[in-house]
């Protein structure tokens, strides 16, 4: 038996308050190249049609537009950091300032070196102011489109992380109270093993509320995992056997807090606990190629399959909507049951450690 659950999140963008884009990056490059194509052949096209089309003039406007916008955008990504350290309303008006500027110097050097053929003097006023309002209204327009993008990213990230955080608020409640209940069977039977499983437990919760933010790092996630299972040791004595392989792992692998602790909660009541003898809970995780797996097996019976858990979908489907949410599509949880064992394995691809994913 092999259940998927396919995601389809989204990323999170990192979080950049000001409006104006990258336009150094090659896909903003490439869609000012276009967008500037698009209006030289508006320009063109505004013009009286000849019988003949006249090429030349479509590649020296081509040409004179595209050094406008080139010139425009490494000007512009040069000064972003200054202008993100202004009020959006400012910086705006300088960076139309700035185009219109690139665009009048532009327009000084084809005609003084008559580059689109020879301008009577009558009609030199006429073509800067003409280039200078085109200029003015292409760069407004495109400012205005980058403000109301840059907001709409700001909206959806906040709906995002509220998102997070509520999968975050379910899956700490229910960690308490089982965690909880694992001491409350050790009060009659061992009554200083329960004591000091609540410190233990104190320990465990302070550690988990520590960081309110929904990525920590592996190091943390493997510490409070180890705190947990020392608390279900109590209880299980003998009966849990623990193997880790996860030494391939970076300690600065980002991972969403309390990912680890469910898939264990998961494997010791319904591979461990049902079981007279016990069993071996493996747990596996390697990250190569900038992508983490982690994957957690326990033994199982047929007889415990019949019996589905609610808790343990609601549990995994947590996991599941948070990977998607983080990682994007590329992240899954998969659930594979072969060689009387049960597997969880989650995947997610995460090229940046935890000092860069800080920033998600």
């Amino acid at each position: 038996m092999k259940i998927h659950w396919f995601n389809k999140g989204q990323t999170l963008a990192p979080d950049d308050d000001f409006f104006l884009p990258e336009l150094c990056e090659p896909e903003a490059l490439l869609s000012l190249v276009l967008l500037a194509e698009l209006l030289v052949l508006v320009l063109v096209l505004a013009e009286p049609m000849l019988p003949g089309f006249n090429w030349v003039r479509l590649a020296l406007t081509s040409l004179f537009v595209q050094w406008i916008v080139l010139l425009s955008a490494a000007l512009l990504c040069r000064l972003r950091p200054l202008l993100a350290r202004l009020r959006a309303a400012l910086a705006g008006v300088l960076c139309c300032g700035m185009v219109v500027g690139l665009t009048l110097a532009g327009t000084a050097v084809a005609d003084y070196y008559e580059l689109g053929g020879p301008l009577p003097r009558d009609g030199e006023v006429n073509l800067y102011l003409r280039h200078s309002l085109i200029a003015l209204i292409m760069s407004a327009l495109m400012l205005r489109y980058f403000y109301l993008q840059s907001q709409w990213r700001r909206q959806q990230q906040a709906e995002l992380k509220a998102r997070i955080e509520s999968l975050q608020a379910r899956i700490r409640p229910h960690f308490l109270f089982n965690s909880l209940n694992s001491i409350a069977s050790l009060v009659a039977i061992d009554p200083n093993k329960a004591e000091q499983a609540v410190l233990d437990l104190s320990d465990l919760f302070r550690a988990s509320l520590a960081k309110p933010g929904t990525l920590v790092p592996w190091s943390e996630e493997l510490e409070l995992a180890r705190r947990y299972l020392s608390i279900e040791h109590y209880r299980l004595g003998e009966r849990l056997q623990l193997e880790w392989q996860v030494d391939e792992v970076p300690m600065d692998l980002p991972i969403p807090q309390l990912t680890l602790q469910p898939l264990l909660e998961n494997a010791l009541i319904y591979g461990i606990q049902p079981r007279i003898e016990g069993g071996l809970v493996r747990i596996e995780a390697s990250y190569r190629e900038g992508v983490f797996q982690l994957c957690v097996s326990n033994p199982f019976q047929e007889s415990t399959e019949r019996q589905p858990s609610r808790g343990t979908h609601q549990a995994l489907m947590n996991i599941d909507a948070r990977l998607a949410a983080l990682f994007g599509p590329a992240a899954s949880l998969s659930v594979d049951r072969r060689d009387g064992r049960h597997f969880t394995c989650l995947r997610y691809p995460c090229s940046r450690l935890m000092q860069e994913a800080r920033a998600i």
